[in-house]
């Protein structure tokens, strides 16, 4: 499976407009959470970021919103942000414009943020043109480190790393709330918190 860890910055010019990261003189890093939330994973992620006092986003899947609203109500209450992550987690480059914009405009309805990650980071500046429009009033967030959590071809060790070795001050950090990536992430996740918290370093969510 190829994927980029770190992001190129050629890739950040073709979608100029998107949040990579953020320029930050303080050593904050920005974690986030796709696809939830889910029923046993979210609880358990939202424990051991409580451990540090670090505040995460979680771009969350309408129709997981709606069925497991309680633990959305949580992941707000205890001062997360939260995102639109779609209603059917679509990938944007194979689906009509309409009918993802229309399955945005529905996940919408679940979540209350002006944030939005495509899946799998899949979207076209079409696209995100008309997200920026006054039915939508959608800020589109990408990432600069992916932890690589849902790959089965790397160990929890290499997950880890992956953050551990290429985040810095100002970097969006991508895992997973999911079954698939539930074991590198719960592997993962309380060593990069462990790691960046004893070089003096903040979790801080993403203003919605």
């Amino acid at each position: 499976m190829f994927y980029f860890v770190k992001i190129p910055g050629w890739i950040k010019w073709l979608y100029k407009s998107c949040i990579w990261n953020f320029n930050t003189n303080e050593n904050n890093i920005y974690i986030t959470f796709d696809d939830g939330p889910h029923p046993a994973i979210t609880p358990i992620v939202l424990d051991e970021l409580k451990k540090y006092n670090a505040k995460a986003t979680f771009f969350c899947i309408g129709k997981n919103v709606d069925s497991y609203h309680e633990v959305y109500q949580r992941i707000i209450d205890e001062g997360h942000a939260v995102g639109n992550h779609t209603q059917n987690h679509l990938n944007g480059w194979k689906s009509n414009d309409e009918v993802y914009l229309n399955d945005i405009g529905e996940a919408k309805k679940h979540i209350d943020s002006s944030l939005f990650r495509p899946p799998y980071g899949r979207i076209t500046n079409f696209q995100i043109k008309q997200l920026a429009k006054e039915r939508f009033k959608l800020k589109v967030v990408m990432w600069s480190v992916l932890s690589g959590d849902f790959d089965k071809e790397i160990s929890n060790e290499d997950c880890a790393n992956n953050v551990i070795l290429n985040a810095k001050s100002g970097s969006i950090v991508v895992f997973h709330d999911s079954e698939k990536a539930q074991e590198k992430m719960l592997f993962a996740l309380p060593k990069v918190l462990n790691y960046f918290s004893q070089l003096g370093y903040n979790f801080k969510s993403i203003e919605r």
